[in-house]
């Protein structure tokens, strides 16, 4: 039985979720701020850590940050009500696995966490989302810099097709809907179709791709999103 640490200081939220999470076949443990969270990890480290970001005194991106130095490993998924899409961005460049916005489904976390803790699967050491650089081939992405290599030359892309390709790499062989890449990518709160994610993909493709028409990293899933279909390694 998968063990899950969820942090959130809401009664409300660990309340439902808590049997809800056990219900779906996960051992779960509660802390309710971020320094009693790391008190628990410090007596027993969970398989992936469920973590809202407001939390009372040690907020949720101080507590990731310590996560990564301390137990580079472990899943983080990111829980918060901000929906900006440079927070979002800041918090995965930081090492968060994923990152799902409240209110939400619990079926919806259910599915993060079971794809997240598929992705760890085997792994050893730093996640790819606690990679600085991450590599698909010949393609190269510095998560710090926000630069990205091809061939060992570097090429241009618009600042949200880097963040775009940062997502669909640390989530390799992930089906990933256009709505689910517009929450990750551009914010809950962006005023947009999911024709924004096609334009960037489609960025990417003749950027990155050896034909664009055929590609080979980012493929399509008819009537449902896009795969990274590459492997995917620390660089």
């Amino acid at each position: 039985m998968p063990s899950v640490l969820l942090v959130d200081d809401e009664p409300a939220i660990t309340d439902n979720l808590t049997p809800f999470l056990s219900r779906a076949g996960f051992d779960v443990r509660v802390a309710r701020d971020g320094e009693s969270a790391l008190e628990l990890l410090g007596s027993a480290v969970p398989d992936l850590l469920v973590l809202d970001v407001l939390l009372p005194g040690l907020d949720g991106r101080a507590v990731l940050r310590r996560v990564r130095k301390e137990h580079g490993a472990l899943p983080v998924i990111l829980l918060t009500q901000v929906g900006e899409s440079a927070e979002r961005a800041m918090a995965l460049e930081e090492g968060a696995d994923d990152y799902l916005n409240k209110p939400f489904d619990p079926q919806e976390l259910v599915a993060r966490i079971r794809a997240v803790l598929r992705r760890g699967q085997g792994g050893d050491g730093p996640s790819l989302t606690g990679a600085q650089r991450l590599r698909a081939g010949s393609v190269v992405l510095d998560r710090a810099s926000q630069r990205v290599h091809r061939d060992d030359h570097e090429v241009v892309l618009t600042p949200r097709a880097t963040v775009l390709l940062g997502y669909f790499m640390t989530h390799p062989d992930e089906l990933l809907s256009r709505e689910r890449l517009l929450e990750a990518v551009w914010g809950w709160t962006y005023q947009s179709s999911a024709r924004a994610v096609d334009t960037r993909v489609a960025e990417l493709r003749r950027v990155l791709e050896d034909d664009a028409a055929n590609p080979t990293l980012i493929t399509t899933v008819p009537g449902m999103g896009y795969r990274f279909s590459a492997p995917v390694e620390r660089a």
